[in-house]
């Protein structure tokens, strides 16, 4: 019987987006081999087999990318905005081509389903889309000098090389959202993927090279380091790479904050999330299942916008809960390349664990399991990291509900009353990213997203928590980081802000009427 890599054509996948067996772990855009003898072992959590071993960046190999990336850094911001736009239009188009490979290896090497898998490089795409626009819209202002004869205006340059470091659960969207609309603002950037899911890194990589060497544009202006935190720290410590792009837990962006700052850099922080939907009694019942199932167990529950707490109205908790439990009877979790499964696995064992302990933790504070957990054994489960989708019902101060679950973990939270308790529990966590609401009722909604509503950096009205679009500036509040990746006006902090003043007189006058004369 063939191996779930055979049946997939998972040889064929990495061949076509050109890894090897034993691939570079360091890249300024062509095979650029490490010296290292240390590497990662790619591990898949769909069937715990063994995908290529990846060679670990060195301090050298680092300087080496540094300085690769500085010199391209001057070709780069001196090639003309639009031109730029072109270069990241045909990588788009390049990512169409090979969709389906880079699609099926990122469901394959980080555990999503192949629908998400495609899905994440769509986004992919549609910020290349997105970039290309905006390479002809890196607008400034003209403003009114208070001094006869002069003009006043702002414009953007690029800040040089933009530091990136990427979680597992998006293997390639993250980096794609950074990268793009780093390359259509003059930056170049400096990638390190997360240490479990280095070989989606290198495809990426290996596409980007494609499409600058065919532009004869030199080395460098797409790098790629490989490594554990070790590696990283030689991004956020180094003065020059001036802003880090980082993804992660609330932990590790608080280290990065403050290896940046001290350096007096830039930091631009996805962190995490603790989202909760809430439902009142004008919630269309159908919507809110469909939204909240999805949240809580797409991605195994590994997205940072992921729904990890349901705060419901008591008029209508019995018939959400029972609804809610019914659905999650019919879920099938087994292989995400088979497309039939709604669920596939933790991205290895230390999740599992993670998800136990959680599980542990509400019965222990005074919770109630209303699905049951557990991890699955047996055929088709062998590498151990597939679990059952679980809920609980639990109350707004335990502790567990406080934190951010990376699994599979619903929390149902009660509240009675008007819609001000149900924010009063929403907004009473540490984190700040995404928020949603489920309602009729117009005033509901629009209380929701006042001022006076919800404290998140996404707030949704009729839809779930998880998932957004290109087109919005997509991060958090509190400990969620406060950073601004994706549409809108987030292009601006992969670029350095000039006010200039133009004196177009014989005269030299001061600004505040100042005399200064002999």
């Amino acid at each position: 019987m063939k191996s779930i890599s055979e049946q997939f054509g998972i040889k064929k996948v990495l061949k076509s987006l050109g890894i090897k067996d034993v691939n570079e772990g360091t890249s300024t855009g062509k095979n650029n081999f490490s010296s290292c003898k240390e590497i990662i072992v790619s591990y898949s959590p769909v069937d715990g087999k063994p995908i290529a071993s990846v060679k670990i960046t060195t301090q050298e190999d680092y300087e080496t990318v540094v300085n690769t990336a500085q010199a391209a850094f001057k070709t780069w911001r001196n090639t003309p905005a639009p031109l730029r736009g072109e270069i990241v239009r045909q990588f788009g188009d390049k990512l169409r081509e090979k969709k389906e490979a880079l699609g099926k290896l990122v469901s394959y090497e980080m555990g999503k389903s192949y629908q998400e898998g495609l899905g994440e490089v769509q986004e992919m795409i549609d910020i290349c889309d997105f970039a290309v626009g905006l390479s002809r819209q890196l607008h400034g202002l003209t403003m009114h000098s208070e001094r006869p004869g002069h003009r006043m205006y702002e414009q953007y340059h690029p800040l040089g090389i933009v530091g990136i470091i990427s979680a597992f659960n998006f293997p390639v969207a993250v980096w794609a959202w950074n990268t793009a609309l780093a390359w259509v603002c003059g930056d170049v950037c400096i990638w390190k993927p997360s240490e479990k899911t280095p070989l989606t890194g290198i495809a990426c990589q290996n596409i980007a090279a494609e499409v600058f060497a065919k532009n004869n544009l030199p080395e460098g202006i797409s790098n790629l380091v490989n490594g554990d935190q070790h590696v990283g720290l030689l991004l956020t410590k180094d003065k020059r790479v001036p802003l880090i792009s980082a993804t992660g837990s609330t932990r590790m962006g608080k280290i990065v904050a403050q290896d940046v700052a001290a350096r007096l850099g830039k930091s631009l922080l996805e962190l995490g999330g603790n989202n909760a939907i809430i439902v009142t009694p004008d919630a269309d019942l159908k919507m809110t299942i469909i939204g909240a199932v999805f949240g809580a167990v797409g991605t195994c529950g590994q997205r940072c916008t992921s729904t990890r707490r349901l705060i419901i109205h008591d008029s209508i908790y019995d018939t959400v809960k029972d609804a809610l439990v019914n659905a999650y009877g019919q879920l099938r979790i087994g292989n995400p390349l088979d497309e039939t499964h709604h669920v596939g696995p933790l991205i290895d064992q230390d999740a599992v664990k993670m998800y136990e302990e959680a599980l542990q933790n509400v019965k222990a504070q005074g919770g109630t399991i209303l699905v049951e957990g557990g991890v699955l054994e047996g055929k088709g489960y062998e590498s151990g990291c597939y679990v059952k989708p679980a809920i609980a019902e639990a109350q707004p101060d335990f502790e567990i509900v406080q934190h951010e679950t990376f699994a599979p973990v619903l929390y149902l939270l009660k509240y009675s009353g008007d819609l001000n308790n149900a924010l009063d529990i929403q907004n009473n966590v540490v984190q700040g990213l995404s928020s949603a609401i489920m309602t009729n009722n117009l005033k509901e909604a629009e209380q929701f997203l006042s001022v006076n509503g919800s404290d998140c950096g996404i707030a949704n009205v009729n839809i779930g928590t998880s998932g957004a679009e290109i087109g919005g500036a997509f991060g958090g509040e509190k400990e969620t980081g406060g950073g601004r990746e994706s549409g809108s006006d987030a292009w601006k902090v992969y670029m350095r802000r000039q006010t200039n003043t133009i004196n177009y007189t014989n005269d030299l006058p001061l600004a505040q009427g100042i005399k200064f004369e002999f």
